[in-house]
């Protein structure tokens, strides 16, 4: 049990610390295609997000639980993807975007979406 959680750790800890040198030219890349590459590793953060929160005990899809709450919980689940995303727009739009990005429109839109997911999964 304590082996997943080590190692989730050991990967963040090895992508946080690992060399920002651009060996792809990433800065050669249009912004159409920063864009592809910056889609898919907010999809994996927020389908992780979505998983967490859907198999949290106290969700329900008539809104009995505070949804922030349940996304809150989600965060130590879901560390890798949401750290590889915030890690993937500091590399293709420069050091602080991810953060920048995570804490104000990520952020903003993510109950739209996990909400927007739970309609999808309850639609028969």
């Amino acid at each position: 049990m304590i082996l997943a959680p080590l190692l989730s750790t050991a990967m963040v800890i090895a992508v946080a610390t690992g060399p920002l040198d651009d060996p792809m030219g990433l800065t050669h890349l249009s912004p159409r295609e920063k864009s592809a590459a910056t889609q898919t590793l907010m999809r994996a953060a927020t389908d992780c997000i979505v998983h967490a929160v859907f198999a949290n005990p106290r969700y329900s899809a008539n809104g009995t639980a505070k949804l922030g709450d349940l996304i809150v919980e989600s965060m130590p689940t879901c560390l890798a993807p949401v750290r590889a995303m915030i890690d993937g727009y500091d590399q293709y739009y420069g050091e602080g975007s991810g953060e920048a990005f995570f804490v104000g429109p990520y952020l903003d839109v993510l109950p739209k979406l996990v909400l927007e997911a739970g309609k999808k999964a309850a639609a028969p």
